[in-house]
Parts: structure tokens; C-alpha cells; sequence
């Protein structure tokens, strides 16, 4: 199963041509979910002004719903992980999406140069 990490829902959904090509095709053969803190983050920077989003964050949890991306809750267990992960990256929201994917045995789709540091499968 593929965690997308935000940046990666947010160009799939609305521009997808920041993508190349083989992440696109994993987006659309296999499993994959998001981390409910992507829809927290993407919440936060879009009343900051920071993002700019053409949904609301509602739409956007439907349509992973109708899609069949999973939306993943956070554990106690991602909790625990994030409290002994070090710290390579200071981003709250990338240290959840890095525990979740640990604790779920999942492959990170990222961009982010700091999430391949930690000990997680990534791809991109």
C-alpha cells in the first residue's frame, strides 16, 4: 500500500503535471491511501493563505472516499512512533506521515528529500 505524503494528493488532484509519470501510474494501479493529517495540513495553510485549493477540504475527503484512497487515522502506536523518531524533519504533519507509514508498513510517495532519511520505504 502507497501513503501519499500532501504535496502528492494535492498535484494529483489538482496538477497533476508535477508528476511524473511513473508516480502517476502507481496512483492509478494500486493501493493507496492518505494520512488524515494531510486534510489537517492542507486546513491549516489554506486559512493561512498559504494554499490555495479549488475544494473544500470535505470534497476533497469525499472524493478519496468515492476513489477508493484510504483515508488512515492516527494511532496511539503512530503516536508512540513519532516520540522515537529523530529529528531529521521538524514538520508535525511529515513525522506523522513517517510513523504512520513505519508502523503500517506502508511506501511513502514523496517528493521531500528529509522523509528517505528516515528508516521508511519511499518511492519518487
Amino acid at each position: 500500500m502507497y501513503l501519499l505524503d500532501t504535496h502528492v494528493l494535492i498535484w494529483a488532484l489538482f496538477d497533476s503535471e508535477k508528476l511524473p509519470d511513473e508516480v502517476r501510474k502507481l496512483l492509478n494501479e494500486n493501493s493507496r491511501c492518505i494520512s488524515i493529517v494531510s486534510l489537517w495540513e492542507m486546513a491549516i495553510k489554506n486559512s493561512l493563505g498559504k494554499l490555495k485549493l479549488p475544494w473544500s477540504i470535505r470534497k476533497i475527503a469525499e472524493y478519496c472516499e468515492d476513489n477508493d484512497i484510504e483515508i488512515l487515522h492516527i494511532k496511539a502506536d503512530d503516536c508512540e512512533e513519532v516520540r522515537i523518531l529523530p529529528f531529521i524533519h521538524r514538520d508535525p504533519f511529515d513525522r506523522i506521515i513517517v510513523a504512520q507509514a513505519r508502523t503500517n508498513d506502508m511506501t511513502i510517495i514523496t517528493k521531500d528529500s528529509y522523509i528517505p532519511q528516515y528508516d521508511v520505504k519511499t518511492i519518487w
